[in-house]
């Protein structure tokens, strides 16, 4: 593979699977790309929520704005720069605030193959 750099603008974003909030995934490289990882931008719209059983391991790295997640054993707030590790099989709840979110993430696997 290629060394290769990406900017959001690079992102085309689609509606996160199963959701029908402002919630968007924007891949950059999955499974097309024959790499091991899902790498891409996600989009939380203002005050947006995300309620999920994690189906891959995914780490997002908060790039705009501020996130709350709560899982069964905790409840914490990301903001820009940090970065959130959730394994699979954890349920989560993420909510954007006020100002929605950008966040950048990786999947292993490909977040795609397993929904």
């Amino acid at each position: 593979m290629v060394v290769r750099t990406f900017t959001i603008a690079d992102a085309i974003f689609e509606r996160s699977p199963g959701q029908d909030g402002d919630i968007f995934a924007g891949n950059l490289l999955d499974q097309r790309d024959n790499g091991p990882v899902t790498i891409g931008f996600g989009r939380y719209g203002p005050n947006a929520v995300l309620e999920q059983t994690i189906a891959v391991h995914d780490t997002m790295i908060v790039i705009q704005g501020r996130l709350s997640i709560w899982t069964e054993r905790a409840a914490f707030t990301a903001g820009p720069g940090d970065i959130v590790s959730m394994q699979s099989g954890d349920k989560v709840t993420i909510r954007a605030h006020d100002e929605g979110c950008v966040t950048a993430y990786v999947t292993y696997p490909h977040w795609q193959e397993a929904e």
